[in-house]
């Protein structure tokens, strides 16, 4: 097994009274695509907060790309650098939507550029060009210079994946990020997920409450249960007789749609694109 992309050990939180992760134990290894599966409540958008350092736990550590993130309920000093590596893609797409794409895209530059830059707004040509590379890569350049607000959910998420790839991050974090899109649209982001994880190299865990997705695009799934893992195998593993063991009456809330199969193919318009090289 690879050098682990991401460490957690004995990892509890509570909200109040309410526990919310109890002693959550997971490595993911460099280059891996995982996904987080469970139904409302089970805790994984906590899970995902703590790996970014946006919530600190009661107990227990985080390590990403071998370096502490947090522990026993202290960020280390050096988080912000560390984030650095890491991108988080949420549900509702954290877009500025008064400003351009453009604009939004290249927030990912953020953390190699002087503070006078990033106080004024003013990005080098490279910068320029590189977040129109990636927003060509997932389909939207055409919609660089709009404004955020006037494109879809789908192209709002596809934004939010091309800010990731001019961050050039090593870990990528997505939390429900097919949960408000239809399933043209979803398909297609779960596909540039997939290409970002297979092209890049890039860590890939994502947040589902959908099993057909995890099927489609991920080998590997950890399922939470009340804020314990109750699963981490091979997604091929999860038969809808374990996924009942597992969730009981919630199985339903999993499974929306039918079940997808990997795409042979890319999604139409998003191959002919060279991938962008990893910073």
């Amino acid at each position: 097994m690879s050098d682990p992309a991401i460490e957690v050990k004995a990892l509890r939180k509570r909200f109040g009274a309410k526990p919310a992760l109890r002693g959550v134990d997971l490595r993911v290894s460099a280059g891996e695509m995982v996904a987080l599966l469970g139904a409302s409540g089970s805790g994984k958008s906590t899970l995902l907060r703590h790996l970014c350092g946006l919530h600190r736990a009661d107990e227990g550590s985080v390590q990403v790309l071998g370096r502490e993130l947090q522990s026993a309920g202290r960020l280390s000093p050096r988080v912000r650098a560390l984030r650095a590596d890491i991108a988080t893609i949420f549900q509702q797409f954290n877009l500025v939507e008064r400003l351009p794409v453009m604009t939004n895209v290249m927030a990912g530059a953020l953390h190699r550029l002087p503070l006078w830059r990033t106080l004024l707004g003013s990005f080098p040509a490279g910068e320029r060009e590189r977040a129109l590379d990636a927003l060509r890569r997932v389909g939207i350049e055409a919609c660089a210079w709009q404004r955020a607000s006037t494109l879809s959910g789908g192209q709002q998420q596809r934004a939010a994946i091309s800010r990731a790839l001019v961050q050039g991050a090593k870990v990528v974090l997505a939390d429900e990020p097919i949960a408000s899109l239809d399933p043209t649209a979803s398909r297609r982001v779960m596909e540039l997920l997939a290409a970002v994880n297979r092209e890049f190299g890039a860590t890939v865990v994502v947040s589902l409450h959908q099993v057909d997705y995890a099927f489609a695009y991920c080998p590997r799934t950890v399922a939470l249960r009340a804020g314990e893992v109750v699963f981490d195998g091979p997604t091929a593993e999860l038969s809808m007789e374990r996924l009942q063991a597992l969730y009981g009456g919630q199985t339903d809330e999993l499974f929306p749609e039918p079940v997808l199969r990997r795409p042979a193919n890319p999604a139409p318009g998003l191959a002919p694109v060279p991938m962008m090289q990893a910073a």
